[in-house]
């Protein structure tokens, strides 16, 4: 039989010690993040931590990872499954908005909050992020070409400035949910940005 890796305790559960990493990345961010933090949450050693995961920085990028892979169907499925492209965007927002507030969870959005407390990661990793908050302008506009495609919306629309529009209102969300906002406060922040849906979904007219 193999010996257990150095430094990893037999009874290792690894996706036990991702989630519970993920979720002090979550609530304290990158930097503010101590190895303390991280090895009492994931009831690991710091040889254990380094053996499983080679360093503070890989097992942050595996949290994003597990993050986006456990946490973000909820928000997203909308966008998918909504008959309209109006009724995706607003189910993607109150989807964002139960999540935030949710209870046993930080608030907020990991993915996002990333974006001002990843301080102190290397560029491969600011990339990654980049590219993960991307995602989804990149995941609405495509739907909202649908729309287009189905006569729902005009094709004179700027496309992407309307998926930015709405994905800087989550965002947006995200940063009230940690400062202490309700989720009925993001629910009405919701009903704005979709009373604003008709005025930036009108057919432009050339100058």
């Amino acid at each position: 039989m193999a010996m257990a890796e150095r430094g990893r305790p037999r009874s290792f559960d690894r996706q036990f010690a991702l989630q519970r990493a993920m979720e002090v990345f979550w609530d304290r961010g990158y930097q503010a993040a101590s190895m303390s933090d991280l090895t009492g949450a994931m009831r690991i050693n710091s040889p254990s931590l380094y053996a499983a995961f080679g360093s503070k920085e890989e097992l942050y990028r595996e949290a994003i990872a597990h993050f986006a892979a456990t946490e973000s169907d909820d928000i997203l499925s909308p966008l998918q499954d909504a008959p309209t492209a109006r009724a995706a965007l607003e189910g993607y927002l109150m989807a964002s908005a139960e999540t935030f507030t949710g209870p046993g969870r930080p608030p907020g959005c990991m993915v996002v909050l990333s974006a001002v407390n990843a301080v102190g990661v290397g560029e491969e990793t600011s990339r990654i992020l980049r590219e993960m908050r991307a995602g989804s302008v990149t995941m609405i506009e495509k739907r909202l070409i649908r729309a287009v495609a189905e006569g729902e919306l005009p094709a004179s629309l700027d496309l992407r400035a309307l998926a930015s529009y709405y994905v800087t209102v989550q965002q947006g969300m995200s940063i009230q949910a940690r400062d202490g906002a309700s989720r009925a406060m993001l629910e009405a922040i919701v009903q704005g940005a979709m009373a604003a849906w008709d005025g930036l979904t009108r057919p432009r007219t050339a100058a």
